[in-house]
């Protein structure tokens, strides 16, 4: 599948545009060998990878993660995205992104400065990431009900959900904080962390809030929660990333013809679940990192915690009786990733 030459050159996504400069095309080769084994089963691939990017991409980075897992796909079938077969059961996966709302700032548009970091409101920022997280997911979850729940070969297995965000400037800051909130109503208050860090520091860190819903800006409100009893029982689990983007691509390539500083916060045990900040002298990323599973304690076909258990993936777990929850790797796992690129051109 060659994912690289202009079908079109007047429709290319902006994303798209900016993995074409000539420095990259280690990354390029990076992609490649991600994608390599990928079925274009629709012959339209190549074309919503170049025209739409996003989307695309984030079907590459799946797969790339099957395979990393040796779990075989079964592509006889042309939807859902991944019909798929591990060693502790099969299960269904239809990937969707989150992106940014139509009127607001894309994803590329900008970036937080140091200084924007220090005052953002975090509550404003994970507000847009759950509005937009709603969105991809209800959209899947109506195609569900409507076409998926009636094929045989999508019948009586784990179906999830795979939801990447792209949903606004920096989103690689977002964590789980929105996803935690959408899904079982469980808010982390940086804002409040942040307003008394030692005492918060001595009393269990960022503290944990229900907000019950949070309203978009036509005044429409999204209820949060959505695992926290029945109403989405078919959906077993959701996997989630805000990392797996092009920075991972360029953070897992080897030999770039450029210097770059790479930076992760990254949770350790030593520091008992803190953020420690480290660069790319002192580790390097794989596939995995960033890696979120959230399971839905109410499904009907439950996924087996075991297919995606791996040091430094984070898997949530709940008991629906006692709301207690299992925060697998939470001390042990890659919450954010930034990358400084310095590219001499000549002139």
């Amino acid at each position: 599948m060659d994912l690289y030459t202009i079908l079109d050159d007047k429709k290319l996504h902006k994303n798209f545009i900016s993995i074409m400069d000539d420095y990259k095309k280690e990354e390029r080769e990076e992609l490649s060998r991600w994608a390599d084994g990928f079925k274009d089963r629709d012959k339209k691939f190549v074309k919503q990878f170049q025209e739409t990017f996003n989307s695309s991409f984030w079907e590459i980075y799946l797969y790339a993660l099957f395979k990393e897992y040796d779990i075989l796909v079964d592509w006889s079938h042309s939807s859902p995205d991944f019909i798929l077969s591990s060693k502790h059961g099969d299960f269904v996966v239809e990937a969707v992104t989150a992106n940014a709302a139509h009127e607001k700032l894309k994803e590329w548009e900008w970036k937080y400065n140091s200084d924007q970091l220090a005052s953002i409101n975090w509550l404003e920022f994970n507000t847009e990431a759950i509005i937009r997280y709603a969105n991809a997911f209800f959209n899947k979850f109506h195609h569900y009900k409507e076409k998926y729940s009636k094929l045989e070969h999508v019948k009586k297995k784990p179906f999830v959900i795979a939801l990447g965000s792209f949903t606004q400037p920096s989103f690689t800051l977002e964590s789980n904080r929105g996803m935690l909130a959408f899904l079982y109503d469980i808010y982390m208050d940086e804002d409040e962390y942040f307003r008394n860090p030692e005492y918060y520091s001595e009393h269990g860190g960022v503290p944990e809030k229900q907000l019950g819903l949070v309203e978009k800006d036509n005044g429409a409100e999204i209820e949060l929660g959505i695992f926290n009893d029945d109403r989405c029982e078919e959906i077993s689990a959701v996997i989630f990333s805000c990392t797996a983007t092009w920075g991972k691509v360029s953070a897992m390539t080897k030999n770039k013809p450029y210097s770059h500083i790479i930076t992760w916060h990254w949770a350790n045990k030593k520091n008992f679940g803190n953020s420690m900040i480290v660069t790319n002298k002192d580790r390097e990323e794989i596939l995995t990192d960033g890696l979120m599973v959230f399971h839905n304690p109410f499904a009907t076909n439950p996924l087996d915690p075991a297919i995606f258990r791996r040091e430094g993936v984070v898997q949530f777990i709940f008991d629906k009786d006692t709301r207690y929850y299992e925060a697998e790797e939470s001390d042990n796992c890659m919450y954010s990733r930034t990358i400084q690129n310095f590219v001499i051109k000549e002139t």
